[in-house]
């Protein structure tokens, strides 16, 4: 098989949640034991961190594969979903995985996996980890794909487990309270591993802390206290001030663990520094309040839950400000335009009264049976006062958008990882 027709089979042959939804769930790690016991348990053969949380997963793991990645190690990474390529979710030292290894792998592996009817990330789960041994990565930064207790990523026994934060999303699979979200997140934690927590509240925070006491795991909670580091964190978004304190939380049981290995990191602060004001560049994340035109001002952004949007909301109605006055003093007036869509198991109506009731809104769908129809976001956004048009494609929306700009005006794209994949394809 070709590349492509690669990918085709495993999307048919194995369901994934990111284009059909619940159906394509499966609870438990019986498929995933099987996968890789038949592969030999490469996870065995390098170091892991292991990264869950609601929002911030990408990020954080992004960023410390790129510290790790500065201080002269050999880093795979492993995340989920992809925006552009299938290949993307899995790197070392940024390097994505090769086409090549991806047709072989599958072409090696189909006679056994197929009668277990695995699910997508189970498959690619199982890629990752022996193409990260193939390679022979010193460590490897898991994120987790869905949840964690059930994730088949939890066949790991990592260095350090980390949990960013906890918010309602996916609740029919994880739980309808934050408590319940929260114990299933915590089932990452293992017995004697350090676990850095970034943000909780008090029903999340008892949580972790029953967890970690039952296991005898040394926990932290980032939130308890600001690592000052004067650096310019090459992620814009509001958002990230909060994943950078979990970030800077991480390196000190990080480093104890890499040191009772026999590692170490050299030059630590000019590294870390190096690192964070680079991790784009090193790792390839792409979709984080990503600039891609100056004028008009272009910005996409993943954030897709209640969560995410209430920091996202914020920084558009600030940024387009700021640039309102800028070419107010030219003479120009500036318009604040989005290209906005989301997906069936999200919020919605609550993201809708987030977002800035100035923007003229052209409303679209990702290329996704998850996506809600773009006349539907456009009915519900009226009865709360956005207004706009409905477009079939995002690149259809973009254009139109486009089209009505001048240079002066701030053009956002996003309301769903999709929505960003669908775009950032259309300009490749």
């Amino acid at each position: 098989m070709t590349y492509k027709e690669t990918i085709d089979y495993l999307y048919n042959a194995a369901p994934a949640f990111t284009k059909v939804g619940a159906v394509a769930y499966k609870e438990g790690l019986y498929n995933t034991e099987e996968l890789d016991r038949h592969a030999g348990h490469p996870h065995r053969s390098f170091l892991t961190v292991h990264v869950a949380g609601t929002n911030g997963k990408g990020s954080c793991s992004h960023s410390l594969a790129a510290i790790l990645q500065a201080a002269g190690m050999k880093v795979g990474l492993y995340t989920s979903p992809h925006l552009v390529t299938f290949r993307e979710r899995v790197r070392v030292n940024g390097e994505m995985m090769p086409e090549e290894y991806v047709v072989d792998w599958v072409e090696r592996n189909r006679s056994f996996f197929e009668p277990l009817s695995p699910s997508f990330f189970e498959l690619t789960t199982a890629m990752a980890f022996e193409y990260f041994r193939d390679q022979k990565v010193d460590i490897a930064i898991v994120e987790v794909g869905l949840g964690g207790r059930l994730d088949c990523t939890n066949i790991i026994t990592p260095v350090l487990s980390v949990i960013t934060n906890i918010s309602f999303d996916h609740t029919q699979f994880l739980g309808s309270t934050l408590h319940d979200i929260a114990r299933e997140k915590a089932g990452i934690i293992k017995k004697g591993v350090p676990v850095v927590v970034g943000e909780t509240v008090a029903e999340t925070r008892e949580v972790f802390q029953e967890v970690a006491e039952r296991l005898c795991t040394p926990l932290s909670f980032a939130e308890d206290s600001k690592i000052p580091l004067d650096v310019d964190f090459q992620l814009k978004g509001f958002y990230q001030k909060n994943n950078l304190n979990t970030i800077l939380h991480c390196l000190l049981p990080l480093a104890r663990e890499l040191k009772k290995r026999g590692v170490r990191i050299p030059n630590a602060t000019k590294t870390v520094r190096y690192a964070l004001e680079h991790v784009c560049d090193l790792t390839g994340l792409r979709g984080r309040w990503q600039t891609v035109g100056e004028k008009p001002l272009v910005i996409c952004d993943t954030g897709h839950n209640v969560a995410g949007w209430e920091f996202l909301a914020k920084q558009i109605t600030e940024t387009w400000k700021q640039r309102a006055l800028q070419f107010k003093k030219q003479g120009m007036d500036s318009r604040l335009r989005m290209v906005f869509g989301m997906v069936d198991d999200k919020d919605l109506d609550t993201v809708l009264g987030l977002l800035p009731k100035n923007a003229e809104m052209y409303f679209t769908q990702a290329d996704t049976h998850r996506a809600i129809l773009a006349d539907v976001v456009r009915e519900k956004s009226a009865t709360i006062g956005l207004f706009g048009r409905p477009y079939p494609t995002v690149a259809k929306a973009f254009e139109a958008a486009l089209a009505d700009s001048s240079p002066a005006d701030f053009i956002f794209v996003g309301g769903s990882s999709y929505v960003v994949a669908d775009f950032l394809s259309s300009r490749k």
